[in-house]
């Protein structure tokens, strides 16, 4: 997307600024694997897939690696993602505005949100592709 005006911006969708390529690990993988496969992706976050439909998608971020594994000195390769993650998502719909984006992810203290258009994820949305977002 073209950058704008904060003015446009705050009527711009999370479908017009989120990152199409979604980078999906099982939770029963290692810490390690999910280290691995960031590196590789050059990715801040991983989705964790769903066990079935009638579960829920988690995420794993750097953060979770450094504070839940770093921090108390724990093994990558004896953690399964599924211990760290964040569950359930927070997720947005590729129409909704990215002032409202903003506003969720300062409620929710979360940097990222899934883009979700009721049927599957279409996106990943961070606060660094709202604020890339704005023309200065």
């Amino acid at each position: 997307m073209a950058k704008k005006a904060l003015r446009e911006v705050r009527f711009a969708t999370a479908g017009d600024v989120m990152h199409k390529e979604v980078v999906c690990i099982e939770g029963k993988k290692t810490v390690a694997d999910a280290i691995r496969l960031m590196r590789d992706k050059q990715v801040s976050s991983l989705i964790v897939n769903r066990r079935g439909v009638e579960d829920a998608f988690g995420i794993i971020t750097r953060k979770d690696v450094v504070s839940k594994v770093v921090d108390p000195g724990k093994d990558p390769s004896a953690v399964k993602v599924f211990e760290i993650m964040s569950k359930p998502l927070i997720t947005v719909s590729p129409g909704l505005q990215l002032k409202y984006c903003a506003r969720l992810f300062n409620a929710a203290g979360i940097r990222r949100a899934v883009v979700f258009d009721g049927k599957q994820i279409v996106g990943i949305l961070s606060n660094t592709d709202i604020f890339n977002a704005i023309e200065v």
